[in-house]
Formats: C-alpha cells, structure tokens, sequence
C-alpha cells in the first residue's frame, strides 16, 4: 500500500524506508531499517528490510519504545524480603542437594511469601511475588493460582526427596545439641482427602483435623523435619512412623499426658540415644511419694522465676517438677475469680489446689539437666505459636486441590517457612527490636520500606534508592544489618574557641 508524500518526507534515521502496514492507528506507518541486498542473477540487486525502529505518528518520527505493559517494576518493597532472604540462604543450599534449582527456587519463594503475607491465598501469590524483591532473589517463577497448585500436588507426591531432605537436617544437628519430638493438630475441613478426620479433641471441637509431628533442635530452637499423619492417628503408630521415616536416632520425644513410652519400646531399644520425657498429670502419687514439692533451687536464665527439682526413681528412670511464679499467679488469680462468681470458696480446697498452681512435672529415662528438661517443654510453646501462623493453608482452598499430595506438598512448604519464621523471632530478639515492637509490627514496618531495583547490592541508609521510607524503619533495618548505617556529623564544639596563649605571646615580642 502506498505511503502517503507527506508521511515519506517525515524526517528519519538513514538507512530506513516506510512502509503503509493499512491498520488504521499510531503504528500505522512503520519504520524499518534497511537490513541487506539480495543478488539475482541476471536482474538487478534487490533490498532485503530489516526491522521495524519506529513509526511516524502525527507528522513526527517516534522511536520503537516497549509497551507499558511489558515493562518491569523500578522499584519493590525490600525491607520484609531482605529480612527472610537473610536468614534462609542456607535452606536454599539444603533444597539445591535434593531438588532441581527451578523447583527449589519455587519452594523457597513461596515459603518467603508465606512468611512476608501470613494466610496468603494461591489467586494472591503472584501479585504479592510481582511487587516485592522476592522476585529478585528468586527469579523466573511462574505463581499463577493453577501452576501453584498443580506444583504443591507434585511436591506431596515425591516422598523420596522429602525424606531425603528432613533425614540431612538430621544428620546435620550437632552433637551436642538435643533434639525434642512432638506434634500439633492442624484443622482441615477438606472431604476429599483422607489424611482430614476426627481427633479425639476434634470431635469436642466439631471438626476434622491432621496431625503434624516435627522434630526441633531446642539449643538452635528451629524445627528439623515434619510430617503429616491422618487426624485419627494413635499417636503411638505416628511416632512410630515418624522416627523410621526420618531415621531420627537421638533426641527426647515429648508427647502428651497419659502417652506411655512402653508404645514405642522397640523403637527406644533400637536406638540408645533416643529417649522420652513425658508429663504427668499433677494428681499423679509421684509427685507427692517422691517430695517433687521441696523444691532444690531456682533455673539459671530462664527469665521466669522458676523452681525445680529432680529424683531418680526404680528402673534408671528420672521424675522432674518445675513451678513458675508468673504461671502461678495467673492460675491463681483465675481460680479465686472463678471461686468469687461461682460463691464457692473453701479454705480446705484453696490449700490443697494452690499446690499445683504453675508445676509441671515429668518422667524420663534420661539423666538431664533440669534446665534442659524445662527448656524441651517451654520452648515448643513458642513453637506452636509460629506453627499457628501457617495452620489456615487458604491455598487449598483457592486452587481446588485439597486431596493428600497438595496437603502434603503444602505443609512442607510450611514447614521451610516455620524454620525461616524461628529464625527471624531469633534475630529480631537478639537485636533488640522485639522489646518495643511485636513480631507483626515489625514486619509491618519491613514492608513498608521500598528500593530501587537498580540500586547497589549493599544498601546504605544514606543513598539515593530508598522510597518514601520512614527514619524509624532506617532504625530497623540498621540494627538487623540490612542496610548500612548513615555516617553521623561530628558533634559541634560548645562555646568559644580557646585561645593560644603562646602565638599570642610570641606575637607580642
């Protein structure tokens, strides 16, 4: 089609013809280069057009420039993903041992986006990828809603890696360090999976459940491994299964009251570093036969006022009682105010309780130290609170894949961002920060700090990268080694300069 004169005297690059494509629009009258000759034998050489450079639009030549749509972010939110990318570098190093790099890539972003947005639904998970660095750390992710769970499913399917992955982390532990075993029920209302049933609690509560059992190194305080067992499950056979599938061979298993470790003897004979240590219940006789109520002293570093004391009894077997104040206070206070609405307090009975107020007590078959033993049953409190930030997986729900693989798959997802989340409480704590702010609120602030994507690879306080980022974020970031400390001005020097003496004396002569 035939370019119109004005169109063709449109200033342009040398070397360019225009062409007439005929769709009506901006990119009507292209510009493409001249891009070779074609010989022909015996006629004359013809050109060859090479691509398009530019279009002219309203009398004026415009240079080819990419769509909007194609172009990438120039700035994402840094501080939260910084803060994950800086404590998980070594579990991406573990996952590269087992998995292929794209899918180990994949894991860890969508572990990093957990952690960063807690309960974050698949539909969401690209969107939340697309605006913050995570992006960057893990490049070339796909995490549409359906590629998100089709991959949780695969990853549930492939039990091999799995065990291959938990069974290095625990044979990484060090030897010094004591690995405790537990567990913790998980609802999941799904009808098309068979690990989802009715615990005994769950059937008080209403609703169906799994049970995840893990083991967690308690000196570093981070989870080793997990796995996930029908709702419904003796916990006698899940331990069971647990410790073979694992291959844990040392370590202290910590199950519930009335859990008897006769259960699991075969497993315990088998394996010498393997022991139990189980509460009791505070009416148990031992408690009162074997004087666990003269306490020997007071825990060294554990913050909480507490009072131990320990006694071997028959069979190379250890009773442990421990009593905090601060638990005992508020038992207290919660039994007189329920004595004060109820108009039923008796003298006799307040005495005999008030025994019991904050003990807790334990049987072993392990020599340990009682902080030790106190520190295997009050960490994995904490434990069980980072466990309660991941327990409502919308990501099932959204992709509609809710059968056994995609909840397996899932959970080991959550598992890799329980570990991150222990050690982000971990740094956070040592740094300070957690004395004026929540975990939440912390991260909150993280979020808020956005960066050039093109700024250097160490940030500092003082450059020009930082958007709209606020001085007491600067604070957080600082103080968790995020970003470089701004230089301080030297303090100005108060009142007038001292005079020399001497100059002025030699001025003189």
């Amino acid at each position: 089609m035939a370019v119109p004169d004005d169109v063709r005297r449109v200033p342009r690059p040398v070397n360019t013809i225009v062409e007439n494509n005929g769709r009506i629009g901006p990119n009507q009258y292209p510009v493409r280069e001249r891009g070779s000759i074609k010989y022909i034998p015996g006629g004359n050489p013809q050109p060859r057009n090479g691509k398009v450079v530019g279009h002219i639009v309203n009398g004026v030549y415009v240079p080819l420039r990419p769509l909007v749509s194609e172009s990438e972010p120039d700035m994402l939110s840094y501080g939260a993903s910084a803060f994950v990318k800086s404590v998980s570098s070594d579990l991406l190093s573990e996952l590269l041992q087992v998995y292929n790099p794209k899918d180990a890539y994949k894991i860890m972003a969508i572990a990093s986006l957990r952690v960063i947005k807690p309960q974050i639904s698949a539909r969401r998970m690209s969107s939340q990828y697309g605006r913050c660095f995570i992006s960057r750390f893990y490049p070339g992710i796909g995490l549409s809603e359906n590629s998100v769970g089709e991959f949780l499913q695969d990853l549930g399917k492939d039990g091999a890696r799995r065990r291959s992955f938990y069974q290095r982390r625990v044979a990484s532990v060090a030897a010094d360090h004591h690995v405790a075993v537990d567990g913790t029920l998980k609802q999941d209302s799904s009808i098309v999976n068979d690990l989802s049933d009715f615990s005994f609690k769950a059937k008080v509560k209403g609703h169906r459940e799994v049970s995840v059992l893990y083991a967690y190194d308690i000196e570093d305080m981070e989870p080793i491994c997990a796995q996930v067992f029908p709702g419904n499950t003796i916990d006698a056979v899940s331990y069971k299964a647990f410790i073979r599938d694992n291959d844990i061979r040392k370590g202290i298993i910590i199950a519930d009251k009335g859990f008897p470790p006769s259960q699991i003897r075969s497993e315990l004979e088998q394996r010498p570093d393997l022991h139990f240590l189980t509460p009791l219940k505070r009416n148990d006789s031992r408690i009162e036969n074997n004087r666990l109520l003269s306490y020997d002293g007071v825990l060294p570093e554990v913050g909480d006022n507490v009072l131990y004391s320990k006694r071997e009894i028959k069979r190379g077997m250890f009773l442990y009682a421990f009593k905090s104040a601060a638990k005992a206070a508020l038992e207290e206070r919660s039994y007189l105010e329920r004595r004060t609405e109820k108009e039923d307090f008796d003298s006799s009975a307040y005495k005999q309780k008030r025994k019991g107020f904050g003990l807790i007590g334990f049987e072993s078959d392990q020599d340990l130290d009682p902080r030790t033993a106190y520190l295997c049953y009050d960490d994995r409190w904490m434990l069980e609170l980072v466990f309660n930030r991941y327990k409502n997986d919308e990501c099932l729900d959204r992709t509609h894949v809710q059968g056994d693989f995609s909840l397996i798959g899932s959970e080991f997802v959550n598992f890799i961002s329980t570990v991150i989340t222990c050690r982000l409480l971990g740094k956070a704590r040592d740094s300070k920060l957690l004395k004026h702010l929540t975990y939440g609120e912390l991260m909150d602030d993280l979020n808020s700090a956005w960066r050039k994507v093109d700024g250097p690879q160490e940030p500092a306080s003082d450059d020009d990268c930082w958007i709209h980022t606020n001085l007491c974020v600067f604070e957080e970031l600082e103080a968790l080694g995020l970003s470089k400390p701004a230089p301080k001005p030297e303090p100005k020097k108060r009142g007038r300069p001292r005079k020399n003496h001497v100059n002025a004396i030699e001025r003189l002569l």
